[in-house]
């Protein structure tokens, strides 16, 4: 259809940012006396109620004006045009402007697309989903414009047009390998630096790479990916998601095509595509359902080409409270007990992915309060949280771990959160930050909480300094948990018992759990679906401070802890299958035998 305007009662421009009342008046829905009684109203409501009713609410109990009206009026509030989808015609070249994944995810549907151009109008059911108009520039690479249409509108096309049409990705696969102009495009070597850039950012602003880009994006989200891996290999191109720990393979696109993927993502990350040898860090911010997602990118040369993976940092999905994080009853009442120390270090560790930055925020999220000044250096900052000063390290310009550190201390904090401890120079500001005052919370990259201890000694750090520093050491692992929906009873063999180095007499009684998995849409067939938490709490004491300036091993450390109640991960892991929560793989193959 031509890419005409459609005609307003009144231009949004003379609407925008005016008071709703006299909104409603410039569009002639309402007279002036009925917006001043609506007021009265609404002063009157607030002085019995203390809560204040909207205005368009009152004057549509009034029957004054329709719900219609008022999403009118909110929309000119906004600035954006209103249309009436029943005056307008679209075709299905407009329908497939946009891909049904992307039209539901944003709850918005094409009005108008001029063919050739990368024009386009949508409708939005609410004014207030505005941010779905950046996301579509950012996905799409569209000039977008945004009109606001009846809900009851948006929904029926929605559901006319896009219902069971979702895009597969291997559609979008097969299309792009037959698209001859694509390959074209995408010829020449893909590890090489002569590659033709022109050609590249060409192919990589097509709508098939776009939407086979959104498709793995949007999918990612849905199924809750840690992460997504952009693969380039001497024969292939792979794509894989990263859910609940385990790896899975995406259909993988033609070869040739990985450069203008890798490009697309680039350009959404604000990257430049013309640096290929170097990597390369960016950063997306989507608002996909309503909800806050941001895709952290990382770029790195390899011998084939640049493989690519982004992190999924969706923030919904997180949930910050030690309710939530998988501590039993008493370890919460211990860790709890921990952290309300005026004064300290504490040290949650544990391999990548294993938790420890959500613990530490729960932790954080529960000392925030008005009365508690809370300073955090952290690389990257993964989750922006209200009440929290929070510092990104950039070693490019020299802002360290230890040179963060030392200026937290003249900000006046009552707790800090390092990163990271990775030099004896953070190691030792953090013990002074300890010293002085301070509760001081960080990560290590160790097994098990006893051999942290060695860690820091091998630093560099004094015995006497961690002995008078340290409070508590908290190893974790994540394992996932059996699907609910195919949960079922079983008999574990010997050998999976033997595993666990226990004996079919030392389980009578226990009962045994583990997910079908076959036909289960909600964990994809996996068995499995979310995970939780193993933790190994280890809290100093006198005995143990002696022990660490005697220089005690690790493994007597380990086992004097455990006679004062430490519970090891293999333990803990233990207690979680027969619980019913996790099988004895996962706990296997997370955690190792202490004897």
């Amino acid at each position: 259809m031509p890419f005409d305007p459609i005609q307003q009662k009144v231009e949004p421009a003379e609407l925008k940012n005016r008071k709703f009342g006299r909104v409603l008046t410039k569009l002639g829905y309402a007279t002036r006396e009925q917006v001043h009684e609506g007021l009265e109203r609404q002063k009157e409501e607030y002085e019995k109620t203390k809560t204040r009713t909207l205005i368009g609410q009152i004057l549509i109990k009034k029957g004054l004006i329709t719900p219609r009206q008022v999403q009118e009026a909110l929309a000119g509030q906004a600035g954006l045009p209103w249309v009436d989808l029943d005056k307008v015609t679209v075709d299905d070249a407009v329908r497939a402007a946009i891909p049904a994944e992307t039209a539901q995810a944003y709850q918005v549907i094409p009005i108008a697309h001029e063919p050739g151009t990368k024009k386009l109008r949508v409708a939005l059911k609410s004014p207030q989903n505005f941010r779905a108009v950046d996301d579509l520039r950012l996905l799409m690479g569209f000039t977008v414009e945004a009109f606001v249409a009846p809900e009851e509108q948006v929904e029926a096309r929605l559901k006319e047009w896009y219902a069971g049409k979702q895009t597969s990705l291997a559609s979008v696969v097969g299309e792009m390998s037959a698209d001859a102009k694509l390959a074209s495009l995408s010829k020449g070597p893909s590890g090489g630096a002569s590659i033709d850039l022109e050609a590249v950012l060409e192919a990589s602003e097509d709508n098939k790479v776009i939407t086979l880009l959104n498709l793995v994006l949007l999918q990612a989200i849905k199924d809750r990916a840690s992460d997504i891996h952009f693969e380039p290999f001497e024969d292939e191109f792979k794509m894989r998601y990263r859910i609940d720990g385990v790896l899975y393979e995406m259909v993988p696109p033609p070869k040739h095509l990985g450069p203008a993927i890798v490009s697309r993502v680039k350009v959404m990350s604000n990257l430049d595509i013309a640096e290929r040898r170097l990597p390369q860090d960016g950063r997306v911010e989507l608002q996909v359902g309503g909800n806050p997602v941001d895709l952290r990118v990382a770029v790195l040369p390899t011998m084939h080409g640049e493989s690519v993976v982004m992190r999924v940092l969706d923030r919904s999905n997180v949930e910050l409270s030690l309710d939530r994080v998988g501590l039993r009853p008493e370890e919460l009442e211990n860790f709890r007990t921990i952290i309300n120390k005026p004064n300290g270090i504490v040290v949650v560790t544990g391999p990548t992915g294993s938790g420890k930055t959500t613990t530490l925020y729960a932790a954080l999220a529960e000392l925030n309060d008005v009365e508690t000044k809370i300073l955090t250096a952290e690389d990257p900052v993964e989750y922006d949280i209200d009440g929290l000063c929070q510092c990104q390290i950039n070693t490019e310009v020299g802002l360290t771990f230890a040179k963060c550190l030392r200026s937290f201390l003249r900000q006046d904090p009552d707790v800090i959160l390092v990163g990271e401890i990775r030099d004896l120079e953070t190691a030792q500001i953090a013990v002074q930050a300890s010293l002085t005052g301070h509760l001081v919370f960080s990560t290590l990259h160790t097994n098990d909480a006893p051999s942290s201890i060695v860690r820091l000694l091998d630093l560099g750090l004094e015995a006497f300094l961690l002995t008078a520093t340290i409070e508590a050491i908290v190893a974790q692992r994540l394992v996932r948990t059996i699907c609910s929906q195919c949960k079922e009873p079983y008999t574990p063999t010997e050998e999976q018992l033997m595993e666990l180095e226990l004996t079919p007499e030392d389980v009578v009684g226990r009962q045994f759990f583990r997910g079908r998995g076959k036909a289960c849409d909600r964990c994809r067939g996996s068995g499995y679906k979310g995970r939780t938490a193993l933790f190994e709490i280890m809290q100093m004491n006198d005995t143990l401070r002696d022990m660490v300036m005697k220089q005690a091993s690790t493994a007597v450390l380990r086992d004097q802890a455990r006679k004062f109640g430490m519970r090891t991960l293999r333990e803990a892991g233990l207690l979680s299958i027969y619980d019913g929560m996790t099988t004895i793989d996962e706990v296997v193959r997370e955690t190792i035998s202490e004897e």
